[in-house]
């Protein structure tokens, strides 16, 4: 099954480029790695029918379900992924654009999801296809900054690159305290912005917008990211009347590595 096609902006320096990757799944019977004929010939055409002049690369991941052994459902997932590559290669998918063949084991449940059980664990037992594509062309985009600037338009974007969570936290580290100590001095000294502050998350399941607050253990981690940076520049004396917040969850993914996404930007509001 195809499930997404995504074009992934990344920011940087003022700068996005429109990556490209494209996922295709393959879902199994329980406890079974083996594929029939129709599985085998729709994964094949999903890589045949992609422009082969913009194939960087090819990733398999095998997953299963939650039920069993972790020892017992590595060794299946990762039957699962070689299953893949094993048929991609007999139809003429050259071996070397696959870098990346690896079980992941199993794929846990959220505590707090108890409907639809069985559905929810039939999707976690199957294999991704990932098709990584080569960049289009740069362009350069006005509107998107690295640190607040003396004169914006309202909607311009400042990507904190530095300010960075770790997995399921949303407290500020040492680094991040750091930058936003910059960013204060620069609100104090630019009056006039306001802006609100978006927060970010990576790696929810298909199916969940928000992420956990490990912590409060709460779906609403996106929201309190934004939130400590809310406060933090209030401690250093940025007005709150200047200042709004906001959690996005994982609906604006950079496209780059997970832990790019475990952040927060600022939008300007108002000049």
């Amino acid at each position: 099954m195809f499930r997404f096609l995504k074009y992934l902006p990344l920011l940087f320096f003022g700068f996005i480029s429109a990556q490209e990757e494209a996922v295709y799944s393959v879902y199994f019977e329980f406890d079974k790695f083996s594929l029939d004929d129709k599985q085998a010939k729709e994964v094949v055409n999903f890589i045949k029918n992609t422009d082969s002049t913009r194939i960087e690369s090819v990733q398999i991941f095998g997953y299963t379900d939650d039920i069993g052994k972790e020892a017992y459902n590595f060794k299946l997932s990762t039957n699962r992924a070689n299953t893949i590559q094993n048929k991609l290669i007999e139809n003429g998918i050259k071996n070397k654009i696959i870098v990346t063949i690896e079980g992941k084991g199993r794929i846990l449940i959220d505590d707090d999801i108890v409907d639809n059980l069985p559905e929810k664990r039939s999707k976690n037992r199957r294999v991704d296809v990932v098709l990584n594509l080569k960049e289009l062309p740069k362009l350069v985009l006005p509107g998107f900054y690295n640190m607040i600037q003396k004169n914006h338009v309202v909607g311009d974007h400042i990507y904190l690159e530095n300010i960075l969570f770790d997995k399921g936290s949303s407290h500020l580290t040492t680094k991040a305290k750091s930058e936003l100590d910059k960013v204060a001095l620069l609100c104090l000294r630019y009056k006039n912005i306001e802006f609100e502050i978006q927060g970010h998350v990576c790696c929810t399941p298909p199916n969940q917008k928000e992420a956990i607050d490990k912590d409060t253990k709460k779906r609403q981690l996106s929201t309190n990211r934004a939130q400590s940076v809310y406060k933090y520049l209030a401690f250093r004396r940025v007005p709150k009347n200047r200042m709004t917040f906001k959690g996005y969850g994982n609906t604006v993914p950079l496209g780059k590595e997970p832990e790019y996404d475990r952040r927060v930007e600022l939008v300007i509001t108002k000049i």
